[in-house]
């Protein structure tokens, strides 16, 4: 039994050391590195000849994914092991942001006379475990700079960037994700799936919708039916606390179908209609991130600290991508997407609509991958709740004359600009630059300048 354990922990040992090695090391150090290590394997014979050729070729062509997968099947590992996923990512960010009023306010409420340069970081750590039953336990732990005002129980319910400042003192972790996963019927036709806890959105929506790194806590089910190859329909719906005050504590719900279709190996569409809701939203008075709710994204109407008008939303969405075989400097079937969505919220009388359209021209995430992309959007104010929407996308709130505040929210009309290059399979770097302006200036000071340019430039490692 001794020499049993020993033998599995060096299984354990071994797939881990050639997974790092795979994944921390550039490709070409990395092929020769591995195949060393494969070497190695079959004199100890934990390999086959046969085996390690097959590995070897295996580390020449794919991913390094791809040979992990293929390495874990080889050594046989226990399902301990194989039942536990460790991923993430550490991003690095220079974030700048450069308003029409030569003096506005930061994130942090302080007044600057010129741009607004940050360098900043995101790391994100999470754990998937696989369990009997069909059962999946999921948290994530990850950064984020204190809640405005000072505020250090809570972080930023849209961001995880943390910010280069303090002469290097310690920054928080925050839990990030933490949920339970239930998929009692997992067959060629259906996929149903209960989610409960602190969770991705799991509605399949674009950042005007939600920003993408809103994790609500609640519940969720969603369900996949596989009509044949061709044709699925995604059902999504979900139930989310925004504050728990008492009874009548306020929350939001919503529901999504979506048809996707693939129509030939070079043609696919998804088309998609989803309603959203938030209940007792009078009763939204103040959730930790600073004094009051309304700090993090802004353009709702509000009459005094109420809002004006509530929000069920209705949302539709559509895209259509065409793969062609090749295209000039990029390697593989290169696809082609024209997407958009459209959304409008009944319950305000103006004000009421947001929509956006683009395209997408290839598709990064593989070593040398790339894409390219661009969207327009228009956000009304009143067209869906500010504070969940993309906080990236920012526009200047004059609160002054010559003075006011760069933020997210609705409100906000522009132009979007991307390009992402995969260096590695896990790294990425990627460029993002927002150009944008209020829809109306309802503000007391109608003459005063409302544009904004935000830039980006990210590195971005996956694990």
């Amino acid at each position: 039994m001794k020499k049993t354990k020993q033998h599995t922990s060096t299984k354990v040992a071994i797939f881990a050391g050639a997974a790092a090695l795979m994944a921390l090391t550039p490709q070409t150090r990395a092929d020769s590195s591995t195949d060393a290590l494969l070497n190695k394997l079959e004199q100890k014979g934990i390999l086959t000849v046969d085996e390690a050729k097959e590995l070897k070729s295996e580390n020449a062509t794919n991913s390094v994914a791809d040979f992990n997968k293929g390495f874990s099947s080889k050594i046989q590992m226990p399902d301990w092991v194989t039942s536990y996923k460790l991923s993430g990512d550490l991003r690095g960010r220079y974030d700048q942001v450069d308003s029409d009023l030569k003096a506005f306010k930061n994130s942090a409420g302080a007044t600057i006379a010129e741009n607004n340069v940050r360098l900043r970081y995101r790391l994100r750590v999470g754990l998937l475990v696989n369990m009997q039953d069909n059962l999946q336990v999921g948290f994530r732990l990850g950064t984020d700079d204190t809640g405005k005002g000072g505020d250090a129980t809570t972080g930023n319910p849209l961001s995880n960037n943390s910010t280069f400042l303090g002469n290097g003192s310690k920054k928080p972790i925050w839990v990030d994700a933490a949920y339970g996963k239930w998929t009692p019927i997992n067959n060629d036709t259906w996929i149903i799936a209960g989610i409960i806890g602190k969770m991705d959105q799991p509605f399949q929506a674009s950042p005007m919708v939600f920003d993408p790194d809103f994790t609500p806590e609640g519940g969720a089910l969603q369900a996949t039916y596989k009509f044949d190859s061709q044709n699925t329909l995604a059902l999504n719906a979900g139930a989310f606390v925004i504050d728990q005050i008492n009874s009548r504590g306020p929350y939001f719900y919503g529901a999504q179908a979506i048809w996707n279709s693939t129509w030939t190996p070079h043609l696919a569409t998804s088309a998609g209609i989803a309603g959203y809701d938030i209940a007792n939203l009078g009763n939204i008075t103040g959730f930790g991130f600073g004094a009051t709710p309304y700090d993090s994204n802004l353009g709702n109407t509000m009459v005094g600290s109420a809002f004006k008008y509530h929000y069920n939303p209705i949302v539709a969405s559509g895209s259509v991508t065409y793969t062609l075989d090749s295209f000039p400097l990029y390697a593989g079937k290169f696809p082609v997407k024209l997407a958009g969505e459209y959304m409008d919220n009944p319950a305000a009388p103006s004000n009421n609509k947001g929509y956006w359209a683009g395209v997408t021209l290839g598709k990064s995430g593989k070593r040398g991958a790339w894409d390219v992309s661009y969207r327009y959007q228009r956000l009304e104010a009143d067209a869906w709740w500010d504070q969940v929407v993309d906080d990236d996308n920012i526009a200047t709130f004059p609160t002054a004359a010559t003075t006011g505040t760069a933020a997210g929210g609705t409100n906000v009309k522009g132009h979007l600009v991307k390009f992402n290059y995969s260096i590695y399979d896990s790294l990425t770097l990627s460029v993002t630059c927002y150009v944008n302006d209020l829809v109306k200036n309802t503000t007391a000071f109608p003459t005063a300048k409302t544009g904004a340019t935000h830039f980006l430039a990210d590195l971005t490692l996956k694990f």
